[in-house]
């Protein structure tokens, strides 16, 4: 099966009992057992439950892995990951992730006993440099959150396989529509299925696929023993979502180009950061190893808070809303918004200016998500 075939088809059957050509949603906490010892593949939904076991099987065929485990949220997707490791081991860890995975990894785990080193990842140097021999994981976001840094996957699966670790990675912005770490050397592929995945704003869940078995297992242990596992309602509205995955990765990457081309010829806007530019640093990277580009613009603008302020407060169509990768375009401010919990001198280190602006591109048509920006625009003194 090819790819678009995939992502409507993989693992769906119409139902053995109906014929419907949309899987049931199995809304039950639990199962009646035939007799004592016996069940029919399920029985408390904790543990497992087949509308999320459809999900599971169809997000990781997409994906090119053997299994697929989902949760409740992307978050509790990578905490489930560190969670393979143990007190006093190392990871290195792209410097630019999420605001919410530097919180989980700076005040949760690290209390835990794993210390983390953050680097840019988009350059294999500094990584090897980083590597020790504590050093259990090696963690990647790419392309990243909120400044869209590149990360050649193959060359960070060449320093994890010399090192004797697992690689992770963190594909939320792409997809497997637009990039599949498996098939160039990661170990783990998380994605926030919030985002594109299920695309249409209406709920919360993650997921880790992988070809290990072994790694496998364990996250299916997590899961069962930690609890956080989507409802059977998230897993088959992310079914529905994940129908028309290919048509709106492509239609957000061709819009996505068009208003970052708008943007860097812009003269109230100082920088675009945005993987299918030519002047994006990692853009020979990200043609190499992804099909297209996405939806996720940065850019930066002059006058700092004010400015962007001004401009978050004069958009109409763009929505102001911390998540990404839905139908709708939404812009966020990550200074005020999704990366507040960053200490300011950390988040001006790694590049987390004041005026930095995240802007998620809908599927909306390009000529009115233009005319909103440039009227909003004019409005910054």
């Amino acid at each position: 099966m090819r790819f678009d075939t995939k992502v409507v088809r993989a693992a769906i059957e119409p139902d053995p009992t109906t014929g419907a050509i949309v899987p049931p949603i199995y809304q039950t906490a639990t199962y009646v057992l035939p007799e004592v010892g016996v069940d029919k593949g399920f029985d408390y939904t904790r543990s497992s439950n087949p509308t999320r076991q459809l999900l599971e099987e169809n997000l990781a065929a997409i994906e090119g892995g053997k299994h697929g485990v989902c949760y409740s949220s992307g978050m509790a997707t990578v905490d489930s990951v560190m969670r393979l490791l143990k007190a006093g081991d190392h990871v290195v860890s792209s410097d630019d992730v999420y605001g919410g995975v530097s919180r989980l990894f700076n005040e949760v785990l690290s209390r835990s006993g794993l210390n983390f080193t953050f680097v840019d990842t988009s350059h294999p140097g500094l990584v090897k440099d980083a590597i020790r021999p504590e050093t259990k994981m090696l963690w990647v976001e790419t392309p990243t959150n909120p400044l869209l840094k590149v990360t050649d996957i193959e060359a960070m699966a060449a320093i994890a396989r010399d090192a004797g670790i697992p690689l992770g990675v963190d594909s939320t912005f792409a997809t497997p529509a637009l990039l599949r770490p498996l098939e160039l050397g990661a170990d783990i592929v998380v994605h926030s299925t919030t985002k594109y995945l299920s695309g249409h704003n209406q709920l919360i869940g993650g997921i880790a696929i992988t070809n290990n078995d072994e790694i496998a297992e364990r996250f299916r242990f997590f899961q069962r023993a930690i609890g956080a596992v989507p409802s059977p309602t998230d897993c088959w509205l992310t079914l529905l979502g994940i129908k028309t995955l290919s048509l709106r990765m492509a239609r957000h990457s061709a819009t996505g180009l068009r208003v970052a081309t708008y943007l860097e010829e812009h003269p109230k806007v100082q920088r675009v950061t945005y993987p299918g530019l030519k002047s994006h640093p990692g853009h020979e990277v990200a043609r190499r190893q992804m099909s297209a580009f996405s939806g996720m613009i940065s850019f930066e603008l002059e006058g700092g808070i004010s400015a962007g302020k001004q401009l978050l407060n004069s958009l109409r169509l763009c929505r102001l809303a911390e998540s990404l990768g839905a139908v709708e375009t939404m812009i966020t401010h990550p200074a005020t918004m999704t990366h507040v919990c960053v200490p300011r001198e950390e988040r001006l280190a790694r590049g987390l200016t004041d005026g930095l602006v995240r802007l998620s591109v809908g599927i909306e048509d390009a000529e009115d998500i233009l005319e909103d920006l440039e009227s909003a625009l004019e409005q910054i003194d």
